[in-house]
């Protein structure tokens, strides 16, 4: 029984980030990082990495079906993503010189400034 409540976790944190990354088309990352600190108990460095490695397959198929439906802007993807590769490879590599206290910091001003974003502007 402990072995399906640890699956359907999982799964549900899965689940509700998928959601959360189809709708807003990000997010998905932040529900997947506070779950499994919350949750799991999983260190912040560990939980960002994690979350990073699951929204690849959910992006792509929101991508896709984005893309079906006409939303996206292909020659603006391209070149916004070759700056994203750039920047992904200096950040990750960035985030093992962080310490996990400022990491958790940093983390939450960036939701901090988006919800404002989202509510206010």
């Amino acid at each position: 029984m402990e072995k399906f409540i640890y699956w359907l976790k999982i799964a549900l944190i899965g689940f509700f980030s998928g959601i959360i990354n189809g709708l807003f088309g990000a997010g998905g990352g932040t529900v997947a990082v506070l779950a499994l600190t919350l949750i799991f108990g999983i260190s912040q460095h560990k939980a960002q990495a994690t979350a990073i490695s699951i929204i690849l397959p959910l992006s792509l198929i929101s991508g896709f079906i984005y893309y079906k439906n006409g939303f996206t802007t292909i020659d603006i993807t391209l070149k916004v993503a070759l700056g994203g590769i750039i920047g992904s490879y200096i950040g990750s590599n960035a985030l093992n010189k962080i310490p996990a206290n400022y990491l958790r910091k940093i983390f939450g001003f960036f939701i901090i400034v988006a919800a404002i974003r989202m509510v206010f502007l």
